[in-house]
């Protein structure tokens, strides 16, 4: 009896044993089964990082963006250096003008408790380092520690390998990226294997309020301590007998609160299958690349076309819970808000953090709208949720509040695209009026970039009374790219897409009273120089005026470059300049000229400002003057579109190294976006605000690319554009068809191509003059 009683025990054990291990146990996730994220370069550039520039472990949009982070000191030159071989600590948050908790392995064995908490980094080998989609694995030399990282849209998922016992540090205080965080708080709870805290984001130039993440971590090992250094306020947790198996933490944040934190982890991953999330998060890649199928050309470029889509599903993130709280920051005591909920009690939509729109007129406008839409819903419905909040439409919003990055009202070209495409079905007087009160006094324009206690470096009023932006506006510098050229170009086309909208909705004075303002570009031409001219406060010309010198009255840009920022005027400007054939030979010179520097101001956004990069006439390195290429449709002479494009292409949009890739600022999705759009063959230069938005034609890098329409928003199945014969020599349009017609415009109604169809297109190595010029 005694025997049969022990044999139970003993059977008993060993099954327990074996469910505690069988979370364990690793079934290999082949990258190779993937037909798509495989294809991506996640190194591509990252000697030239900034804090959310790049990333790993994350999915499409995910609050969580975990990865290793070799440099840690400010938002520029931060976040994942390729060349910087140490790692000071795996982060959850890498956004915009915000960080999470950073958490660090170690081997506390061979570390004296002291100390550990002043000298923790560790080298690392790119050789024994594997990234795709979704995943991130490298081994720390110092501690011989193997580490995995993985994720769902709000949780990180670490597992760490090591024969000897592991211990995590938290870096909850200090300079990480953007900010300097603190009041970092690390609690132990009733369950054994959960700890929860919360750290602080303090203010910076850019956000100018606090913003707190919360965060709950599981491990798979009980915790046996934690240890504080009074010095640091930083946290190292020990486990009960770390030696048996691979700690796995999955380490979920909210920016609301614990218990929302937890409620993440709970719903987005319930077990302990690590190699069940890197599939799936892989699979999720797959979904979202697959959208866009390219064939032909070669390996490297179909594996660079995938990384740019990839960047251009990145960068601008979730900040709301799973269950739909978030944070709103733009009052003036901090709330938790909620967002509405379906009859099952989901979100309609998520909240998201992000960077400015300005420039997504010729990126993520055309791209989202045609082959995400659904992004571009939720993105509308969150700057709409800021203004219900807040009053105001954001610019570019940090952590639930208002930054005002950049100048104008770039967002409203990206909501007025998305209410022209059909994509915002609903509530369009109260989006109309939300758009119209930035374009006046009392909104948005009415501020430069980072102007958060007054409204007057906008030069709003100036710009209403006498028809430009002034520069220098005033002695005071009241915010950043308080540059007047600059700013009544943009205002110019921001107008021109409002006044479409108030067209779209009937309301004819207000569509004359902003397309009046649309034309304000025409006071800063000067006829005599050929160029667009800032004017001070008396209207006189700008004395000492050099179009090739950067700024001094222009947005990171000079005058040569801002010139072509008429895109709702093009032929306005042309006149201006002396007709179509003078615009076209002066912007043919341009290209010519900006062939020699390899069409960007030099290979990194730090080196715009270099003497001789800053000259550059054309620079596809920042968004001013991307939109050039693709002017020449507009000027009659499309075949000239066809070759500058594919110029520009080759020689900024090509190659996979970690020393370049993008020449400038990706700006979250911005140039990813462009890339994609320019070697699929597609542009819109009005940024789909028109009446009848349309997609323009350029020349296809890839022989057939197939482009999967979303059926919740379009009737069409599929888009299918095939170049034939199509080469790097042979890339110009000789003939097209469309749905089997002859095609003699270099545009298609977007209203048409959502309808789904085949475009073919006849390529040569001599340019067709004569077709799509009449």
């Amino acid at each position: 009896m005694i025997l049969k009683y022990f044999f139970f025990r003993v059977i008993g054990a060993l099954f327990f044993l074996f469910l505690g291990l069988s979370c364990e146990i690793k079934k290999e996730v082949r990258i190779s089964d993937s037909k798509f994220a495989k294809k991506v370069y996640p190194l591509l550039d990252t000697n030239h990082s900034r804090w959310f520039f790049f990333s790993s472990a994350s999915r499409p949009f995910g609050m969580v963006n975990l990865s290793p982070d070799t440099e840690i000191d400010g938002a520029w030159g931060s976040g994942y250096r390729y060349n910087t071989d140490t790692v000071k600590g795996f982060s959850h948050i890498h956004a915009w003008q915000l960080a999470g908790p950073s958490i660090m392995p170690i081997n506390p064995d061979v570390m004296d408790k002291k100390s550990v908490f002043h000298d923790f980094y560790s080298s690392f080998n790119h050789q024994t380092e594997q990234i795709f989609p979704g995943y991130h694995q490298l081994l720390l030399d110092r501690y011989q520690i193997k580490a995995e990282l993985t994720s769902t849209k709000r949780v990180g998922f670490h597992r760490y390998s090591y024969d000897e016992n592991i211990a995590l540090l938290f870096n909850l205080n200090g300079q990480l990226g953007p900010s300097f965080m603190n009041h970092g708080v690390l609690s132990t709870s009733e369950e054994p294997d959960l700890v929860t805290g919360q750290v602080t984001n303090l203010p910076t130039f850019r956000r100018p309020k606090p913003c707190t993440v919360f965060f709950a971590v599981k491990f798979n090992i009980p915790v046996e301590e934690i240890k504080q250094d009074s010095s640091t306020g930083n946290y190292v947790v020990y486990f009960e007998n770390s030696r048996a198996k691979p700690l796995m933490a999955k380490f979920a944040v909210s920016y609301t609160s614990v218990k929302n934190a937890e409620i993440n982890l709970k719903e987005e991953i319930p077990g302990w299958d690590f190699d069940q999330v890197v599939e799936e998060s892989l699979n999720e890649w797959d979904r979202w690349l697959s959208r866009i199928e390219v064939e032909g050309a070669s390996v490297e470029q179909q594996r660079r076309f995938y990384t740019d889509l990839w960047h251009a599903l990145q960068g601008r993130r979730i900040i709301s819970d799973v269950n739909g709280a978030y944070p709103d920051n733009t009052g003036k005591e901090f709330r938790i808000g909620q967002l509405p909920l379906n009859d099952e009690g989901k979100p309609l939509f998520n909240h998201y953090n992000s960077d400015s729109f300005w420039g997504a007129q010729w990126t993520l406008n055309t791209l989202w709208g045609l082959v995400y839409p659904e992004m571009m819903d939720e993105f509308v419905h969150s700057l709409m949720q800021y203004y219900d909040d807040g009053g105001v439409i954001p610019r570019g919003p940090s952590g639930g509040n208002y930054t005002y990055v950049m100048t104008g009202a770039s967002s409203s070209p990206f909501i007025i695209s998305a209410v022209q495409k059909g994509i915002v079905k609903d509530d369009f007087d109260i989006i109309y009026q939300a758009l119209r009160k930035n374009q006046l006094p009392g909104g948005i324009m009415d501020k430069v970039g980072y102007e958060h206690n007054t409204s007057i470096g906008g030069g709003l009023s100036y710009y209403m009374e006498k028809g430009f932006v002034p520069y220098p506006l005033s002695d005071i510098i009241y915010g950043s790219h308080q540059d007047g050229a600059s700013q009544t170009l943009e205002y110019a086309y921001q107008d021109w897409a409002l006044a479409q909208m108030a067209g779209k909705m009937d309301k004819t004075d207000d569509a004359l009273y902003f397309l009046s303002r649309s034309c304000n570009y025409k006071n800063l031409f000067d006829s005599i120089s050929g160029w667009i001219r800032p004017k001070n406060k008396e209207e006189e010309w700008k004395a000492d005026f050099d179009p090739y010198q950067i700024e001094n009255g222009f947005i990171e840009t000079n005058g040569a470059q801002n010139t072509w920022f008429v895109p709702h005027d093009i032929k306005g400007l042309s006149q201006l300049m002396g007709g179509d054939e003078a615009a076209s030979t002066k912007l043919n010179q341009a290209f010519l000229e900006a062939e020699k520097l390899g069409f960007t101001a030099g290979p990194s956004h730090e080196r715009e400002t270099h003497p001789e990069y800053s000259r550059i006439p054309i620079n596809y390195g920042n968004q001013p003057s991307i939109q050039t290429a693709f002017i020449f449709n507009y000027l009659g002479k499309p075949w000239l579109t066809q070759y500058w494009s594919r110029r520009v292409t080759e020689e900024v949009y090509e190659g996979l190294s970690p020393q370049r890739g993008y020449n400038g600022d990706e700006d979250q999705g911005m140039m990813g976006s462009l890339s994609v759009l320019m070697k699929i063959g597609l542009f819109s230069m009005k940024g789909g605000c028109s009446l009848e938005p349309q997609i323009e034609l350029g020349s296809p890098v890839f022989d057939k690319i197939t482009i999967k329409l979303n059926p919740r928003y379009y009737s069409g199945k599929e888009l299918v554009i095939e170049a034939r014969n199509n080469s790097a020599q042979n890339r110009y349009i000789q003939s097209a068809r469309w749905n089997g017609k002859e095609l003699h415009n270099w545009y298609i109604l977007h209203n048409d191509i959502v309808k789904g169809g085949t475009l073919i297109l006849e390529m040569g190595k001599e340019p067709n003059e004569q077709w799509a010029t009449k």
